[in-house]
């Protein structure tokens, strides 16, 4: 298993390391990626990155195919990718107005990496279901 110090020493970034004003260590509170990960790792970002990975969506169709998020998360949780560079917005100046969202290289790449841990949420859930039992049962 990769310890987060080696993946930032294969990187040739120490702990702590400061570069560009960026501070590469997600312990630290200084850590400037941690507001990538809150952004990323929240519930409907993930599931959001996951189905724009299958296909560019419109604002509606990805609110069907992301079932239970509400119109204002799903703005929101677009517009925070958008910031980050993950997700393009094009808007096509017709009457109505015809706006799609895709992945940006940068968020093509993150869905490949949340991909696996979703695949694993799934094929788990008997396992966390049992311990739920159990937890519950003390």
């Amino acid at each position: 298993m990769l310890s987060i110090r080696k993946y930032l020493k294969r990187r040739k970034l120490t702990v702590m390391e400061e570069f560009e004003g960026f501070v590469a260590d997600v312990f630290s509170r200084k850590c400037t990626s941690r507001t990538v990960l809150e952004t990323v790792t929240g519930r409907w970002a993930i599931l959001a990155l996951a189905a724009l990975y299958e296909a560019p969506y419109r604002f509606n169709a990805l609110r069907r195919r992301v079932d239970g998020v509400s119109e204002k998360m799903l703005s929101q949780t677009l517009q925070a990718l958008e910031r980050d560079g993950m997700v393009l917005r094009e808007a096509e100046h017709t009457i109505p107005p015809r706006v799609e969202y895709s992945l940006t290289p940068l968020g093509r790449e993150a869905a490949e990496r949340l991909l696996p841990l979703l695949a694993w949420a799934e094929e788990r859930m008997p396992e966390v279901v049992a311990a739920r039992e159990r937890h519950e049962g003390r």
